[in-house]
């Protein structure tokens, strides 16, 4: 593989630029994925109180609309 890599960047004008490119895609595409992971377990529990609370008040006026 590294062989094939070396042939590549040979022959190729403007390999490098792809492939430093592609690196960088990746580095942010795992950099927005650990971010995203990280705000969703900070902000769980309130995201969780959040909908209980709006669960609660609409079956709260669902009850009392049938009464």
């Amino acid at each position: 593989m590294l062989e094939f890599l070396k042939r590549r960047l040979k022959s190729e004008k403007g390999a490098m630029d792809k492939i430093i490119v592609t690196l960088l895609l990746v580095v942010v595409g795992v950099g927005a994925v650990v971010g995203l992971t990280q705000w969703m377990n900070d902000n769980k529990d309130t995201m969780q109180q959040s909908a209980t609370t709006i669960i609660s008040n609409v079956t709260t006026s669902a009850q009392t609309a049938n009464n």
